[in-house]
């Protein structure tokens, strides 16, 4: 009897899908650590800017709804009006009447 073990070889094929799913691997765990650090730069950056503490709004208008750009901030009012303010100095940017239908 023959004691010694041989190892079989491996086809060309198998070892050729081994590699691809390796490699597989190896771009989807880079892909997920790319994901997480693009989510922590952009909700990092978020943070960073100057929250608004209070906002002043003329006699007898009603908000009804709020937005925020760049470097301004708009005021949706129940009389279908749109204040734009500054953010730095929040004065009156703009105001826009909306016609009804």
């Amino acid at each position: 009897m023959n004691d010694t073990l041989e190892t079989p070889v491996e086809p060309a094929n198998l070892r050729f899908l081994r590699r691809l799913v390796t490699l597989l691997l190896i771009v989807m765990i880079l892909g997920f650590i790319t994901l997480i650090a693009l989510f922590v730069m952009r909700f990092s950056a978020e943070t960073e800017r100057k929250p608004l503490t209070s906002i002043t709004l003329p006699a007898g208008v009603t908000a009804s709804a709020y937005t925020r750009g760049g470097d301004w901030y708009a005021i949706v009012t129940a009389d279908n009006q749109i204040l734009i303010y500054n953010q730095s100095d929040q004065s009156l940017r703009q105001s826009i009447q909306i016609e009804p239908k």
